[in-house]
């Protein structure tokens, strides 16, 4: 075995060791009944929206992200067909420059309210490990639900039942 297919050999054993690392701490630290931090306090970078008595899906994006850039479509669809009946879709920016943001939503317009984390404070006490990630909440601030990347059409359809249970729970408390 020469040199080179040792080597190749040790970076696959680490490649392989680091998915399944990945794979087993890919949900984030908010788990469900969480009660979401408050966002001002975060100082996030951008007008958010009031989410008081909403049903809120928070979604942490980056613009390097292609899975983040296949979610935005869904997300807007989404925003959409559910503003009307109480929900709010807040995505959370991740990028290092707010020029890059800016670039990507030039690109990809949405009708959702998108901020930055800039100081990472939010994602931070998220402990977010990939991205797309994402949580639904309910109307009293509790996260519900917690998704990891983004999977097209099975995304959606679990988003849509999610956001649909939690919307007929109105007036019902914690």
């Amino acid at each position: 075995m020469t040199m080179r297919s040792k080597t190749r050999r040790w970076w696959l054993g680490v490649l392989g060791l680091m998915t399944a690392l990945t794979a087993s701490t890919v949900a984030a630290a908010w788990k469900t009944g969480t009660v979401l931090p408050d966002l001002a306090a975060c100082k996030l970078e951008g007008l958010l929206p009031s989410t008081s008595g909403k049903v809120v899906l928070l979604d942490f994006w980056a613009s390097w992200c292609g899975p983040c850039k296949a979610s935005f479509p869904a997300l807007d669809e989404i925003q959409k067909q559910y503003a009307q009946q109480g929900l709010v879709v807040l995505a959370v920016n991740l990028d290092d420059k707010q020029e890059t943001m800016q670039a990507f939503l030039k690109e990809h317009p949405v009708s959702f309210s998108v901020v930055r984390d800039a100081a990472h404070k939010l994602v931070e006490q998220a402990d977010v490990k990939s991205m797309p990630s994402s949580f639904v909440i309910d109307r009293f601030g509790k996260v519900r639900f917690a998704h990891s990347g983004f999977h097209g059409d099975k995304t959606v359809a679990e988003y849509k039942r999610q956001i649909e249970s939690l919307l007929q729970e109105k007036g019902k408390g914690p």
